[in-house]
């Protein structure tokens, strides 16, 4: 008799899981300290107990604090540099000469002011808080000047008027500082005890509310009295600082005195004497110094004279005396800060930073050699072999007939493949238009006297010229709008040469296009990063592990700069910031800058591709020609002609080469001289093979149809255009597609095969794609604009009283 044996469906039970959880300590005593083989091989993560995990933490913990309270110690002390204050009114009620009495006070500390132009700005030494602090100030106004010292600014003092907070320029100049990055900031109240005591209680409410919207949990500090002022100083004193990622990792300077020494051969050019505190990180001589809105210059030496504000002076006793003592004054130290100079560093030209910003390009470099005849015969070859296309069809049907005949699939087959259209294009960019900006003027049509003289003024003052040209941009935006990326075909001129440069795609996000192909000539004298995120993490390790050797952070110093324009010197006699920035490794060298932005909500104007533009970069201030693209992770970037609302665009420029994180905002200069803030934004690579395509859609008209058969017209003029852009596929707004079968007649008439049946309204619709590069429009000098709100239009009459 046979034993019964179970099949290969036998159920297959799970075993009993006997006694009780095994633990981690369980688990070790029994492995004995053995571990398993694929542990063995890879990094033994060290397993802490619970204690031990607290205990970490709370280690961790202290570092930090202790981290946080080593730095406000460091910042103003005798060892540090300078509390650098930037003191903003917001509101032009604001008394700035009253809020610097009450900060200004002898009981507080010693006072020394600072005659360097028209900028207000006193240094403030107190002994008894062990601090010093520099307080500067700029008008909201004054737009360049308030975002430069901000980039090196510790804190930003706030003053807010007690009824309204801030007024509209206080309020622009809110938005492009949140856009640049805030450091650490404080709100002061000016006027409160001016007004009635019931008032005060309501006023402080109503200011809150109004502060919640742009500063949630801030408090509000209020500087009437001394009292006020102490208490605000200890408030600057103990606050936490804020980091800018872009200045932490660069060393910075803010010039406090300079003096220009011409060169023997030109007095145009000659060596700039810059004498500040060093902050960020160590300053060495051999790096490239960046004034910002004056270029990139070389350093010869760095001297160390007496710090010319000691927070404890030296103290001189008398030989004779021992009780008489002397201490030693700021401008005895200026005096005899010649007898104490000594030279910290001198440039090695050996290991000094090139001033080189673009390659020499070779002529010969990139030379290539004519196909050989098997190569052509060959290429002939392939073509014949895929332009053949057998049919199953009825027998007695002449060619002609086979033709209008579709395949099972219902498209054609024997398609070929598009043949590269790159030849030179005669028809060039439509020329970038200025904005008018006269939008402004209408907001005060109301404050003349009569509203015929009203009337003549407005007139008088309004451009015909840019009207029609701002007009003209509304047209072309709201038809880009309507109708994306469709353009005319010309009749004048065959659209084999119009559109010579495009070429078609299968698919706009799976079809190759080599990034190295047909480069323009400004690529030659640009520099590219084998792997740049891999670069930016090095560096960036670099300036953490590595030491540098030079001027340590709160030394006071004086760089020699060489080769600097003496326009750069007059600029600081003026009153302007001389602020300098020392650049990491391949900063000053020029490649292709791509960047994040979105366009701001108080701006409606519109603002069309390659219009040259002012940019804030990280530290840097300078004028380029943009690119619009649309901000997605594919390989191809879809060109875009104007700057769009709510959404997130990709900027490209020809720029010099800046390490993110970086902020962005971009500005347009108006006809009237102001400056309008356009976008705002975030440095997002540097890369060259970022590819921008541009896309044209040509559009035609079903002229007779027959099922999935269809004759069009008015997409060409002319067989030969039929003919020559036979190879791309169309497509319909109702989302068919289709090929073009033969052109009939010579008045751009064709036959098109569609895989469905195409309705009479619809239209067909090529496309056609070019990669599209920026203009080498790069320019570092930047002019002061006129500031902002304060160059509306002068009227000849008395302003009335708008209560």
């Amino acid at each position: 008799m046979a034993a019964h044996r179970s099949g290969p469906l036998k159920q297959q039970n799970k075993a009993h899981k006997g006694g009780r959880h095994r633990g981690r300590g369980s688990a070790q005593r029994d492995g004995k300290g053995r571990l398993a083989l694929k542990i063995l091989s890879k990094k033994v993560r060290k397993e802490l107990s619970r204690v031990d995990q607290r205990h970490r933490a709370s280690q961790l913990r202290k570092q930090k604090k202790e981290a946080v309270l080593a730095e406000k110690r460091q910042l103003g002390s005798k060892d540090g540099p300078p509390h650098q204050i930037l003191v903003v009114p917001l509101h032009d009620r604001i008394s700035l000469p009253e809020a610097f009495r009450l900060l200004q006070d002898k009981d507080t500390g010693t006072v020394h002011f600072s005659e360097w132009g028209s900028t207000h700005s006193f240094m403030l030494l107190c002994p008894r808080l062990k601090h010093r602090w520099f307080f500067t100030s700029a008008r909201p106004g004054e737009l360049h000047t308030v975002l430069d010292m901000a980039k090196v600014a510790d804190t930003i003092l706030f003053l807010l008027d007690p009824l309204e907070g801030w007024d509209s320029t206080g309020d622009y100049c809110l938005s492009c500082l949140f856009a640049q990055g805030l450091p650490t900031y404080t709100l002061a109240v000016q006027g409160v005890s001016g007004l009635p005591p019931r008032k005060q209680i309501d006023a402080r409410k109503k200011l809150s509310k109004t502060v919640e919207k742009r500063f949630p949990d801030d408090k509000l500090l209020l500087l009437d009295t001394q009292k006020e002022a102490e208490m605000l100083l200890r408030q600057l004193a103990n606050q936490k600082q804020r980091h800018l990622a872009f200045r932490d990792r660069r060393a910075y300077l803010f010039a406090h005195t300079a003096d220009f020494a011409p060169s023997e051969e030109n007095n145009l050019v000659g060596t700039l004497k810059i004498s500040g505190y060093v902050r960020g990180q160590t300053l060495n001589v051999n790096s490239l110094l960046h004034i910002i809105g004056q270029g990139d210059f070389q350093m010869k030496q760095i001297d160390a004279p007496m710090d010319p504000f000691p927070l404890n002076p030296r103290v001189i006793k008398s030989q004779k005396d021992p009780g008489m003592a002397m201490e030693i004054c700021v401008t005895d130290a200026v005096a005899d800060m010649e007898e104490d100079l000594k030279v910290l560093m001198k440039a090695d030209p050996d290991k000094q930073e090139s001033l080189q910003t673009e390659v020499i390009p070779d002529p010969m470099e990139g030379e290539q050699t004519w196909p050989t005849e098997e190569e052509l015969s060959e290429a002939n070859d392939f073509l014949k072999k895929s332009s053949k296309v057998v049919k199953k069809v009825p027998k007695g049907t002449s060619s002609y007939q086979a033709e209008w005949i579709l395949d099972e699939d219902g498209e054609s087959d024997g398609e070929d493949e598009y043949d590269d259209m790159e030849h030179e294009d005669f028809i060039e960019e439509e020329s970038q238009d200025e904005g008018s900006g006269k939008e402004e003027e209408e907001e005060y049509e109301t404050m003349t006297m009569g509203e015929s003289v009203r009337d003549d003024l407005y007139d008088d003052n309004v451009d015909d010229e840019a009207e029609e040209k701002m007009l003209e941009k509304y047209k072309q935006e709201r038809l880009q709008e309507m109708f994306p990326d469709e353009v005319d075909t010309p009749r004048d001129v065959a659209a084999r040469i119009r559109f010579q440069k495009y070429r078609g795609l299968k698919s706009f996000r799976t079809s190759p296009w080599d990034p190295k192909e047909n480069l323009p000539q400004d690529y030659a004298r640009i520099f590219q990063f084998q792997n740049f995120t891999n670069t930016r993490k090095r560096l960036f390790k670099e300036i953490e592990e590595k030491e540098v050797e030079g001027a340590e952070v709160g030394w006071y110093v004086t760089l020699h700069v060489s080769e600097v324009p003496s326009s750069v010197y007059e600029y600081f006699k003026r009153g302007a910031p001389l602020i300098a920035f020392s650049l990491l490794p391949h900063e000053q060298k020029m490649s292709v800058l791509n960047m994040v932005v979105s366009r701001y909500s108080g701006n409606t104007e519109p603002v069309k591709a390659k219009e040259e533009l002012i940019f804030h970069c990280g530290f840097r201030r300078f004028r380029a020609s943009p690119l619009f693209s649309q901000h997605t992770a594919a390989d191809k970037h879809k060109f875009q002609r104007f700057l769009t609302a709510d959404v997130a665009l990709v900027v490209t420029i020809y720029g010099p080469v800046t390490f993110p994180p970086a902020s962005v905002l971009l500005f347009k200069q108006n006809s009237n001289g102001m400056h309008s803030l356009i976008a705002t934004g975030y440095l997002l690579s540097v890369d060259p093979d970022r590819m921008v395509i541009k896309r044209v859609v040509l559009s035609g008209h079903p002229f007779k149809i027959f099922t999935k058969m269809a004759v069009v017209r008015y997409m060409f003029f002319n067989r030969e255009d039929v003919l020559w852009f036979k190879p791309v596929e169309l497509r319909t707004k109702w989302g068919r597609r289709g090929h073009i079968k033969e052109p009939l007649g010579t008045h751009g008439h064709m036959k098109c095969s569609f895989d469905g049946k195409l309705k009479s309204q619809d239209t067909v619709l090529m496309n056609l794609y070019k990669r599209v590069f920026p203009k080498w429009t790069y320019d570092p000098y930047v002019p002061e604009p006129v500031p902002w709100m304060k160059s509306e239009i002068s009227l000849s009459v008395p302003e009335v009283d708008m209560k």
